[in-house]
């Protein structure tokens, strides 16, 4: 012997087949996080747009009462 290692046959093909599915459903789950992150970050944008704009509609609506409500002179 030479030092070499005899190399065997390719790995059975279902061992191949099972690498394949694996990698498969890794990526799957990847997808479906990323997607759930993406979906929360827009759910959050869509809660501060609506906080920011109930205030600002509150600050107009008491700025008309106080308008409204002023003695005439």
């Amino acid at each position: 012997m030479t030092g070499e290692e005899v190399a065997g046959p390719p790995g059975p093909k279902i061992f191949r087949l099972f690498y394949f599915v694996g990698a498969g459903v890794v990526c799957t789950i990847a997808i479906n996080k990323w997607r759930e992150y993406e979906r929360k970050m827009i759910l959050q944008q869509q809660q501060q747009l609506r906080a920011k704009g109930i205030s600002e509609t509150q600050n107009s609506s008491n700025a008309a009462a106080v308008d409204i409500h002023k003695p005439l002179k």
